[in-house]
């Protein structure tokens, strides 16, 4: 193997940031862990942070982003992994304060990796990611709350991102009725193709006004987005449904009453994808395997691309110029 690898590596020092390849060392990799030959990994709204001069989310510079990473087992000290494995790695510190998959080589320890499921390829893992795991949880914690086909329709907002859009096509295969929200009109046709059965603006879901009670409209919603939106969704929720919330791409601050929750016994999932338990975690991702994975599974792959373009690439997401997943050929 490689003593020197290839890398894309951020840094930041004084007001000077800088993003581009690098050779770095297995040396530079953390002293402990699962030495992982990395295969692929993906573009997600944290990487995009991680790789903006103020994006607050990497703790300590020169480092290399990349929240999630696939690929094969180099070495290992660990008897749960050996080498040939071919591996999962999401969430965790990875990306965030260790060093993560935009490189060709990555340490990680045993206990933030999971077998790759048998049915399920290594580029089929990464199309799924930390998005394709955010919305399987989320369904997961829905049904576990009592929402099912026959409950009514589902809500899925920011319905053309990496969550929300695995979310309507895995929904709509479990025969859910399925109404994605969009603030892009140009991907109505899309949605339409993933499964959706009714696709309606940002503007259909909030418009402005919250009410502490609305119109009763969904049994149940996945909702990325948070912030202003989230509260007049819950206003609009079905006695006894229940929203799962795994973002704050509408901002931090959710403006709503108790009413929702106390007359109509409304439920506020918060989906941690992050720290989730590995135990958890490794139900969720046989469920993906095994009745969630969709054939059209690699049609959510906009673009596969290389290292070295994701500079250029990662600040769309930010921009929300990403539809489905980016995927990244290490």
């Amino acid at each position: 193997m490689k003593e020197v690898f290839k890398a894309l590596v951020v840094d930041k020092q004084d007001d000077q940031f800088s993003i581009g390849m690098k050779d770095i060392s297995l040396e530079a990799l953390s002293e402990s862990g699962i030495l992982i030959k990395v295969h692929y990994s993906g573009i997600n709204y944290k990487d995009g942070l991680a790789a903006a001069p103020d994006g607050r989310i990497v703790k300590n510079y020169p480092f290399v982003p990349g929240i999630d990473l696939v690929g094969t087992v180099v070495s290992s000290e660990d008897p749960r992994f050996q080498e040939g494995d071919e591996v999962i790695a999401t969430s965790y510190e990875i990306g965030v304060s260790h060093f993560g998959g935009y490189s060709e080589y990555a340490r990680i320890p045993g206990d933030w990796i999971l077998p790759l499921p048998k049915s399920l390829t290594l580029k089929e893992a990464i199309v799924l990611g930390t998005a394709g795991f955010t919305a399987a949880l989320s369904i997961q914690r829905l049904e576990e709350n009592g929402v099912s086909p026959d409950k009514g329709k589902i809500l899925v907002t920011g319905a053309t991102g990496g969550v929300g859009s695995l979310a309507v096509s895995m929904l709509a295969a479990k025969g859910y009725d399925v109404t994605a929200s969009t603030g892009k009109s140009s991907e109505h046709d899309y949605l339409y193709e993933l499964g959706a059965k009714e696709v309606i603006s940002r503007e259909d879901v909030y418009n402005g006004d919250i009410k502490p009670l609305a119109k009763q409209k969904w049994a149940g919603a996945i909702d990325p987005v948070g912030g202003h939106s989230l509260a007049a969704i819950l206003s609009q929720i079905h006695y006894g449904g229940s929203v799962a919330v795994s973002g704050l791409t509408g901002g931090g601050s959710v403006p709503t009453s108790v009413f929702p929750f106390i007359l109509r016994g409304v439920n506020l999932l918060g989906i941690d994808s992050v720290y989730c338990p590995m135990d958890i975690r490794k139900k969720v991702w046989g469920r993906m395997a095994a009745d969630l994975k969709t054939d059209k599974l690699l049609d959510f792959i906009q673009q596969e691309i290389s290292m070295e373009q994701l500079p250029e690439y990662l600040p769309t997401i930010l921009q929300g110029k990403v539809r489905g997943r980016i995927i990244v050929h290490i």
